[in-house]
C-alpha cells in the first residue's frame, strides 16, 4: 500500500458513486425556497431507506439513486404537509421540484430522517446508521458524518474534543465522554443530539461566544425509561502464564426524576475501559474562571511518570468500579455526581537506544533495558447541585475530590551506568470546588459570579540504588563527588522526600450590559490568589544504615528546599461584543496588577508590576453551517514553585535540577484561524484550524551533562520560541461510502542550551491520513486507512528524519442476522535516516452469536494479537536526544465470553 493508491481511491469515489442523480428545489406555496427540508427515497422493492438529504439555503436537494428502480419519495418540513411521490429511475439523471403547503395537521407519518437540523442542534437517528454489528455507543458515533472518535476514545466535533455527554438531558460522568462511548449499549440509543454553541447557563447564551462549545445528548429508546437496562459480560481464557478472566457489569436506570448507572470492569487481558491517564486528566467539567483573562499559572504535576500506557505492557490487571447518578427532587433543583475507583497492576519492559543531540560535546550514546512493576489506586468523587428558582437566578455548586496511591519499582540496566534499582511512590489528594451565581437584574443587565478553589497535597518519594566500584572510576563518580556523596561504598543508595502544598482561589464577577439586540459590553473584575509551599530533602544511606547529608560543591552547597511561593493577580477586563450582518466581533483587554513573592533560605524575593493584555475575536457566519473565526490573545505565563526552588531535586537517577528564584513570567502571542463547514446538501464536511504562538522571555533550561547524567537549571531566555500548527479534515459521503482525508502540519522552533552552548532546535512534522469506509445495512462493511507521517528534526549538531507508514483495515459483518464477525489489522513501518527500517503488526478478531436481535444471551470468542507479536517499536526526538525504543506487549490471548442483556 502507498499514499498514491489512497489518493487515487479518494478521487475515484468522487466519480463512481454518483449513480443516478435526483435533484431539484423544495419551496413553500409562495415559491420561497425551504432550507433544511428533508427528502427521503425509499426503495419499493426492499422497503428500505435508500438515500436521504436536506435542502441547502437555496432549497436545492440532491439524492443518489440506483438505476432502473422504483422509489417512494417523501418530502417534508416542520409545519408543512408531507408530499409522497413515486419515481421510477432509468439510466438518466432526473430533475423534480416540490412545493409544500401549510397545514395545522400533518396527515402523513414521516419516515425518520437520518439527520435533522434544528437551529444549532444536529439530531442523528441512530437506527439509520446501524447494521446490526454495533454493541457500544462508539460503534454508532464513529459512523456519523461530522463526528469522530479520536485515538484516545473521545468524541470530536469539528476538531474539538467534546467534554460533556448527557443521557436524556442528565450529565453522564461529566468531564469525559470516553466512559459513555465505551459502555452505553448501542441497542438503547434512539437519537444522538450534537449541541453546537452549547451554553450551560441559558441567561448567558446571548452574551458570550460559545461557538467552540459542544455537547452530546443521547436520547434513549422508548421502553428504556423506568426500567433497568444494560448488560453483563463474563469470560475466561488461557495464556502461557496465567488463566484469563473478564467480568464487566454495566447497568443503567433512567426516569424523568432520577437516574443511576453502574459500570464495573475486572479483567487481566488488557481491555481497559479507563486508563490511569484518563482518570488523572478527568476534569469533571470544571473550567477556570480566569481562562480568558490572559493569565496562566501552573501549579505543576508531581504524579508518577509510568514507563508505558495501560495498552502497551507485558501484563495488565485492572479493576474498575464506577457509579453515576442524577436526582431532581423538584423542578428547580438538580443533583448529580459520580464515583470512580480504579486499581491497576502492570508489568512493563522496554529496551531503548538514546542518541544525544550534541554528540560532539562529550555526551556518550546510551542503551538501556528497563523493567517496571507498576501499581496504581485512584479514587474520584464528584457532587453537583444546580438551583434555578426562576429564569433570572441560577446557583451552581460542584466539588471534585481525587485521591491516589501510586508506586512503581524500576530496574534499569544502562550501557553507561550499569544496574540501577529505583522506587517511586506518591499518595496525593486534590479537592476542587466551584461556586457560581447568575442573576438577571433586568432586560439589559446580567451578572455572573464564578469562583473556583483548588487544594492539592503531593508527597513524592524517590529512592535509587546505583552500582559503584570504590576501587575504580565509575561514570557516576564525578556526579557523586559534586553532590557530596560517599564514594567509598559498593553502591550509592539515595533517598529523596518531597512535599508540595498548593492552594489557589480563582474568582471573577462579570457584568453584561445589553446595549441593543446585537451588542453588549462586558465588565470583569477578577482575582487569582495562589500559594504553594515546597519542601524537599536528599540523603544517602551508608552501609550501617545511617544517613549522610550531602554537601554539594556547586549551587552554593544547597541541597534541601523550603520555599513559600505566593502569587496574586487582580485584574479588570472590558469586552465589547457586537454583530453586524455576517460578522460577530469581540475586541477587549484586561489590566492586571501582579504581586509575586517567594521566600526561601531567609531571602524574600518580590516582583510587583502591571500589564495590559489585549484580545480580539471575529467570527464570520458565511452561511448556515459555514463559518470562519479569527482569534488573537496575549497571555502572561507563570511557573510553578518547583522551578523557583534553589535546592537540588532528583527527577531520576540521571537527572538533577535546581531552580532560579528570580524567574520572571513569560509572554506569548497567540493567533488562530478556524474554518468550519457542515453541508448536508452534498454530504461534505470540512474543518481547518491554523494557529501560531510566539513565546517571549520563555523559561528555558540550562543543561549540562556529565556522561549521561544531566543537571539543569532555569532562566528567562532572550530568544523567542515559535510554534505553528495547521490541521485539516475533509469528509464526503457518496451513497453508502464515506471518504475522508486528515492532514496536519507542525513547525516548532525552540532555543536549547546544552553544555553552555546555545543552539536552535527545529522540528517539522507533516501527517496525511486518507481513509474510506462503507456503511451498508446488509452487506459487510470495511474501513481502510493509511497514515503517512514525516518528521524532520534539526537538533543543533544532529539532524534526524522519521518516516512512518501505517495502513490499517477494519472489517465487520452481520451474517444471517445471527453472527457478528469483526476483525482489525494494522501494520506500522518506521524508518529513520541512517538506520534500518523497523515494523510491527497487530491483528485482532472476534466472532459473536445471538439467536436474534431480541435474545437475552450472546456468545463470543475473541482473539487479540493473533500473530503473537512480542513487541512494538517507537521512535521520537526531543531537544536533548533521539529515542528509539522497543516496548514488549501481551502475547496472543483467546477468550470465550457470554453477554446477558437486561
Amino acid at each position: 500500500m502507498n499514499l498514491k493508491f489512497f489518493f487515487t481511491l479518494f478521487l475515484f469515489c468522487s466519480f463512481t458513486f454518483s449513480q443516478v442523480k435526483l435533484e431539484g428545489i423544495v419551496s413553500d406555496s409562495l415559491k420561497i425556497p425551504l432550507q433544511s427540508a428533508s427528502v427521503v427515497a425509499i426503495n419499493n422493492n426492499t422497503n428500505g431507506l435508500e438515500s436521504y438529504g436536506l435542502t441547502d439555503e437555496k432549497g436545492k436537494y440532491k439524492l443518489n439513486l440506483k438505476g432502473n428502480t422504483s422509489y417512494k419519495i417523501q418530502v417534508s418540513s416542520i409545519g408543512l404537509i408531507t408530499i409522497n411521490d413515486t419515481l421510477n429511475t432509468n439510466e438518466e439523471n432526473i430533475e423534480r421540484n416540490y412545493a409544500l403547503r401549510a397545514d395545522i395537521v400533518l396527515d402523513e407519518v414521516v419516515v425518520k430522517m437520518p439527520i435533522v437540523v434544528r437551529g444549532d442542534t444536529l439530531i442523528y437517528n441512530a437506527d439509520s446508521f446501524k447494521n446490526g454489528s454495533e454493541r457500544k455507543l462508539e460503534d454508532i458515533i464513529d459512523k456519523l458524518p461530522g463526528v469522530e472518535i479520536n485515538e484516545s476514545g473521545q468524541i470530536e466535533v469539528e476538531g474539538k474534543v467534546v467534554n460533556k455527554l448527557m443521557v436524556n438531558g442528565k450529565d453522564f460522568f461529566d468531564g469525559d465522554t470516553k466512559i459513555g462511548t465505551k459502555n452505553i449499549p448501542s441497542n438503547a440509543v434512539d437519537k444522538i443530539q450534537v449541541l453546537r454553541n452549547y451554553a450551560e447557563v441559558g441567561q448567558l447564551s446571548g452574551v458570550r461566544n460559545n461557538q467552540d462549545n459542544f455537547a452530546i445528548n443521547i436520547k434513549l429508546k422508548q421502553g428504556k425509561e423506568s426500567f433497568w437496562f444494560g448488560n453483563v459480560t463474563g469470560g475466561f481464557g488461557d495464556s502461557p502464564e496465567d488463566n484469563l478472566y473478564l467480568l464487566q457489569p454495566k447497568l443503567f436506570y433512567y426516569n424523568p426524576k432520577y437516574s443511576i448507572n453502574f459500570i464495573s470492569d475486572l479483567n487481566n487481558i488488557g481491555e481497559v475501559a479507563v486508563t490511569r491517564r484518563d482518570i488523572r486528566g478527568f476534569g469533571g467539567g470544571f473550567q477556570r474562571p480566569s481562562s480568558r483573562s490572559g493569565t496562566s499559572i501552573d501549579l505543576g504535576d508531581n504524579s508518577l511518570n509510568f514507563l508505558t500506557s495501560q495498552r502497551n505492557a507485558l501484563k495488565i490487571e485492572n479493576k474498575l468500579a464506577s457509579a453515576n447518578f442524577s436526582y431532581s427532587p423538584r423542578q428547580t433543583l438538580d443533583l448529580s455526581g459520580f464515583l470512580i475507583f480504579n486499581n491497576s497492576q502492570i508489568l512493563s519492559k522496554e529496551v531503548s537506544s538514546i542518541r544525544y543531540t550534541n554528540a560532539g560535546l562529550g555526551i556518550p550514546d546510551e542503551d538501556t533495558d528497563q523493567a517496571n512493576t507498576e501499581q496504581s489506586n485512584q479514587g474520584l468523587v464528584k457532587l453537583s447541585a444546580s438551583f434555578k428558582p426562576n429564569y433570572n437566578n441560577q446557583i451552581d455548586y460542584d466539588i471534585l475530590a481525587r485521591i491516589s496511591d501510586d508506586s512503581q519499582i524500576k530496574n534499569n540496566t544502562s550501557s553507561i551506568l550499569g544496574l540501577t534499582s529505583q522506587l517511586d511512590e506518591v499518595s496525593p489528594y486534590n479537592i476542587n470546588q466551584n461556586l457560581s451565581y447568575y442573576y438577571t437584574l433586568s432586560e439589559k443587565n446580567i451578572f455572573a459570579f464564578e469562583a473556583q478553589n483548588v487544594i492539592k497535597n503531593e508527597d513524592p518519594f524517590y529512592s535509587a540504588i546505583l552500582q559503584n566500584d570504590p576501587n575504580a572510576i565509575d561514570p557516576f563518580d564525578s556526579t557523586a563527588n559534586a553532590i557530596g556523596l560517599d564514594t567509598s561504598l559498593s553502591s550509592y543508595e539515595l533517598v529523596q522526600n518531597r512535599k508540595i502544598l498548593s492552594n489557589q482561589l480563582d474568582a471573577k464577577l462579570d457584568h453584561y450590559y445589553l446595549i441593543g439586540p446585537k451588542s453588549n459590553i462586558n465588565f470583569t473584575l477578577g482575582t487569582i490568589l495562589s500559594r504553594q509551599q515546597f519542601s524537599s530533602s536528599i540523603f544517602q544511606f551508608l552501609d550501617d544504615y545511617t544517613e549522610l547529608k550531602p554537601e554539594p560543591t556547586f549551587n552554593d552547597g544547597l541541597v534541601d528546599n523550603d520555599v513559600d511561593y505566593r502569587f496574586n493577580d487582580v485584574y479588570l477586563g472590558v469586552h465589547y461584543r457586537f454583530r453586524s450582518g455576517k460578522f460577530t466581533v469581540t475586541p477587549g483587554f484586561s489590566i492586571h496588577a501582579y504581586a509575586n513573592k517567594n521566600i526561601q533560605g531567609g531571602v524574600n524575593i518580590q516582583d510587583n508590576f502591571f500589564k495590559l493584555l489585549p484580545d480580539f475575536e471575529t467570527r464570520i457566519q458565511l452561511k448556515k453551517g459555514e463559518s470562519l473565526t479569527f482569534n488573537y490573545n496575549m497571555r502572561n505565563q507563570f511557573t510553578d514553585v518547583t522551578r523557583l526552588a534553589r535546592g537540588l531535586v532528583f527527577n531520576g537517577y540521571n537527572s538533577l535540577q535546581y531552580g532560579e528564584p528570580d524567574l520572571q513570567n513569560a509572554l506569548s502571542h497567540n493567533l488562530s484561524l478556524l474554518y468550519s463547514s457542515f453541508n448536508l446538501f452534498n454530504y461534505t464536511n470540512v474543518f481547518a484550524r491554523a494557529s501560531y504562538t510566539k513565546n517571549i522571555d520563555q523559561i528555558r533550561g540550562l543543561t549540562n551533562f556529565e556522561n549521561v547524567i544531566r543537571t539543569s537549571t532555569f532562566f528567562n531566555s532572550n530568544f523567542a520560541d515559535e510554534n505553528f500548527n495547521l490541521f485539516g479534515r475533509i469528509q464526503r459521503t457518496f451513497g453508502k461510502v464515506r471518504t475522508s482525508l486528515n492532514t496536519s502540519f507542525n513547525y516548532s522552533k525552540n532555543n536549547q542550551f546544552i553544555q553552555q552552548r546555545q543552539s536552535i532546535n527545529e522540528r517539522f512534522t507533516q501527517t496525511y491520513t486518507p481513509g474510506i469506509r462503507t456503511n451498508f445495512r446488509v452487506a459487510p462493511n470495511i474501513r481502510v486507512r493509511y497514515r503517512y507521517s514525516i518528521t524532520n528534526n534539526n537538533q543543533g549538531l544532529r539532524e534526524t528524519k522519521f518516516i512512518t507508514r501505517a495502513p490499517s483495515v477494519d472489517f465487520d459483518a452481520y451474517i444471517i442476522e445471527k453472527f457478528t464477525f469483526k476483525t482489525d489489522y494494522s501494520y506500522t513501518v518506521q524508518d529513520q535516516t541512517g538506520e534500518d527500517s523497523q515494523s510491527f503488526q497487530i491483528w485482532n478478531a472476534s466472532l459473536a452469536y445471538r439467536k436474534d436481535k431480541d435474545t437475552k444471551w450472546e456468545y463470543e470468542i475473541k482473539a487479540s494479537n493473533l500473530l503473537n507479536v512480542s513487541s512494538q517499536i517507537r521512535n521520537s526526538a526531543n531537544s536533548i536526544s533521539v529515542f528509539n525504543s522497543t516496548t514488549f506487549i501481551q502475547p496472543r490471548f483467546i477468550t470465550v465470553r457470554a453477554v446477558y442483556q437486561l
